[in-house]
């Protein structure tokens, strides 16, 4: 798959919701000394492909409580453009992550009527999806609300009137909403997806039917999807474009220390090798570099690596030099 050659300001156009991440050692009942950053899996995607050198921007609204500025500080030093990031009369999301012996993760979240769910299809600027290469939204975004649902089913849409490319994550999060209501949404997206980016073997099963990533494939070409990258954690990923499936094996360090957005991570490393000029497979490999080295380390995105670390690696394993 390749990206429609065009002038664009920006390469990758996220909307969702991003919180501020506490994250520490042990049980949370327990523990006295969290460690502040921010999270969401469609800002960690966002996090990721900046790092690597892609111009990037965020659809959301940001609450007026006492993180906003560090909020809004955090996503400038990445890189991110924040012109359509606006400030609400709200609450920001929070949740604290703590990982546990064994390596279970252990989460609580504060998010009801958080000012990134009161986003609606008037937030959307289709000039500003129109200055994109590629815009992403995921599953989470949907389910934080229904106006939020209906701000993506817009954006979608208009991507499609302006030849941008969609990408889209399902990430399940049946604490969020019910399954009937996650797949219902899936169908009402799916139409105007160019790129989607599923996991499997728990969510693949529960929206599809089956744990087997080339059924999921499949289905989702059958769909009218062009590209689908199935991200099947240790195991790696598998990629279908056209009659083309490729197995890619995980990158897996040393030190595993927190699994939090490795999807998310993946998923930034491939639309920004997408949209930079390389091949589906080659970008899909280094996804798998990103998420293996985020992995690493804690926090969704206080661990994600750098540029340079990254395609260090990428080459290493046999990836082209530098895009």
């Amino acid at each position: 798959m390749r990206i429609p050659d065009r002038p664009a300001e920006l390469d990758i156009v996220s909307i969702g919701e991003c919180m501020i991440e506490m994250f520490c050692e042990g049980p949370l009942a327990t523990t006295d000394t969290y460690t502040r950053t921010f999270a969401g899996d469609t800002m960690n995607m966002l996090v990721a492909a900046s790092r690597l050198g892609a111009k990037t921007g965020y659809v959301t609204h940001v609450g007026n409580d006492p993180f906003q500025d560090f909020l809004t500080g955090a996503w400038r030093s990445e890189g991110v453009d924040l012109r359509c990031a606006t400030p609400l009369d709200r609450p920001n999301g929070l949740y604290f992550i703590s990982i546990l012996p064994g390596g279970e993760r252990e989460f609580t979240y504060y998010r009801a009527g958080s000012a990134a769910s009161c986003l609606e299809p008037a937030d959307i600027d289709s000039d500003y999806i129109g200055s994109a290469k590629v815009v992403y939204a995921s599953g989470i975004t949907q389910a934080i609300s229904k106006s939020a649902r209906a701000a993506v089913l817009e954006a979608f849409r208009i991507a499609r009137e302006r030849n941008v490319v969609t990408a889209f994550d399902t990430n399940l999060r049946l604490g969020l909403w019910s399954l009937d209501d996650a797949r219902e949404a899936l169908d009402e997206i799916i139409p105007h997806v160019d790129i989607l980016l599923p996991s499997a073997p728990e969510e693949s099963e529960a929206l599809f039917g089956t744990v087997d990533a080339g059924v999921v494939i499949g289905a989702a070409r059958e769909r009218g999807v062009e590209l689908v990258a199935v991200k099947c954690g240790a195991a790696g990923a598998v990629l279908g474009l056209g009659d083309e499936i490729h197995e890619l094996p995980a990158y897996v360090p040393e030190n595993v220390s927190d699994t939090s957005g490795a999807g998310d991570v993946f998923n930034g490393g491939l639309l920004y090798g997408l949209t930079h000029g390389m091949s589906a497979v080659e970008s899909a490999r280094l996804g798998t570099v990103m998420a293996g080295l985020k992995i690493r380390g804690r926090g969704a995105t206080y661990s994600i690596p750098s540029r340079e670390e990254a395609f260090g690696v990428f080459e290493q394993i046999g990836g082209r030099a530098e895009a």
